[in-house]
């Protein structure tokens, strides 16, 4: 495979110029709401999968977590489904259910937050 020294080079200056435009300048947004939460929760249940989140094992039944809620290590706090398989994603501490960061139904990322606990 070859690479195009011009578009290297176009590259190189089009970077250069962004260094120049942003310089003396802070793109960081420091006060995001939900990342500071995250900072100060003492731990958080992340998507280990791509895929669906469910807040219970059926439709008819109550949420496996709730704001609240103790919840051990090892306790389902959702189902993750992903093509076709539902994945029961596990608590990996301790702890009490600050909020919960999906919706039922809803599609999410893998390294998603899916719960904060206190």
């Amino acid at each position: 495979m070859e690479i195009d020294n011009k578009i290297i080079k176009k590259l190189i200056e089009t970077l250069d110029d962004l260094k120049k435009s942003l310089k003396d300048k802070n793109i960081l947004n420091s006060d995001s709401p939900v990342e500071e939460d995250i900072q100060t929760a003492k731990e958080v249940v992340k998507s280990p999968i791509v895929g669906t989140a469910y807040l219970a094992a059926d439709p008819d039944t109550k949420p496996f977590v709730s704001v609240g809620k103790k919840i051990k290590k090892g306790d389902t706090v959702m189902i993750v489904e992903a093509m076709k398989t539902m994945n029961h994603i596990h608590s990996l501490v301790d702890g009490v259910v600050k909020e919960i960061c999906v919706e039922d139904g809803q599609p999410i990322e893998y390294d998603q937050v899916l719960i904060i606990l206190e």
